[in-house]
């Protein structure tokens, strides 16, 4: 079986269409076809099938795909391998975060890149109401992703999923808001107050439904934003409260303060996701244990 064969079958395992593997290795669509038949033949099984107007891998292809993935990681381990013998971690690693993750560990990050020589971090940001994150992984090197609550789809893919850490969501108030003195406070609580909301396609629209259920009564929103920056100064303006991230919200004079939210203890997952073969690159893993000592940093 030739490499490139297989790298083709695994790019269509990872992109989905023919026409985004065609795009990504530089083919026409009509090569990577070619390419995939001939694989075919090479193996003599069915390795895709017809889906309405694209094509679907077949358990075989399935199953050479991972391995497919396997010579991956092998090569690359062999190239890594060679790299660091001959010289320190080096080359540039691209990186996909949503913006308050790039507020929590981007600048720390390339503080922390920054002592090896040869290592680059070019980061993009991305919006994470509308990111399908596993589906970034083909074009980035490292996709820091978040999940609010079970279903996230990460191990539904032949993916790496690196657990960095659950951040809470904490109810933001006003300084000076009468139940600002508290330690924590409940769904019951904060039912009655006006809400800044996030757009209904949101993942944290879902955690307001819950607080609802919890108190047994609807919570009435006022305004519906998916920045967090404008969330928060409308709540330190006293136009209502809201669900916040507690490690990039409530500093110290912006107006604001956190309480955790009892019965529920809401929290967002945040990790890093790779393909397999990725993990194997030293640069890679430069910025992998440093995202791992910043979230650390940040739990403890």
């Amino acid at each position: 079986m030739d490499v490139r064969r297989l790298e083709v079958l695994r790019e269509l395992q990872l992109r989905g269409t023919v026409t985004a593997v065609a795009r990504a290795t530089h083919r026409t669509p009509s090569a990577v076809s070619q390419q995939l038949k001939t694989l075919e033949r090479e193996v003599g099984a069915p390795l895709t099938e017809r889906s309405g107007r694209g094509l679907v891998l077949t358990p075989a292809g399935e199953a050479l795909a991972r391995a497919a993935a396997d010579v991956a990681v092998a090569i690359a381990h062999a190239e890594e391998t060679w790299r660091t013998y001959l010289a320190s971690p080096e080359g540039r690693v691209d990186l996909a975060l949503f913006p308050t993750g790039g507020s929590m560990f981007l600048p720390r990050l390339l503080g922390a890149v920054r002592a090896v020589p040869g290592l680059e971090v070019v980061a993009t940001d991305v919006d994470p109401v509308h990111a399908d994150f596993a589906r970034l992984v083909p074009d980035f090197d490292v996709v820091l992703a978040l999940a609010v609550g079970p279903a996230s789809g990460w191990g539904d893919r032949d993916i790496v999923a690196v657990h960095l850490l659950d951040e809470p969501l904490d109810v933001a108030l006003p300084v000076g808001h009468p139940l600002a003195g508290r330690d924590a406070v409940t769904p019951a609580d904060v039912a009655g107050e006006p809400w800044i909301g996030v757009p209904a396609d949101f993942p944290y629209e879902r955690l307001l439904r819950e607080v609802e259920r919890v108190a047994g009564s609807p919570l009435r929103v006022v305004q519906r934003f998916s920045d967090t920056r404008v969330t928060e100064s409308l709540v330190a303006a006293g136009e209502g409260v809201a669900l916040l991230p507690r490690f990039t919200s409530g500093a110290p004079g912006s107006g604001v303060v956190l309480r955790p939210l009892a019965q529920l203890a809401p929290a967002r997952r945040i990790a890093a996701l790779l393909r397999r073969e990725t993990v194997e690159r030293p640069s890679v893993r430069v910025v992998l244990d440093a995202l791992r000592t910043i979230a650390a940093d940040l739990t403890a």
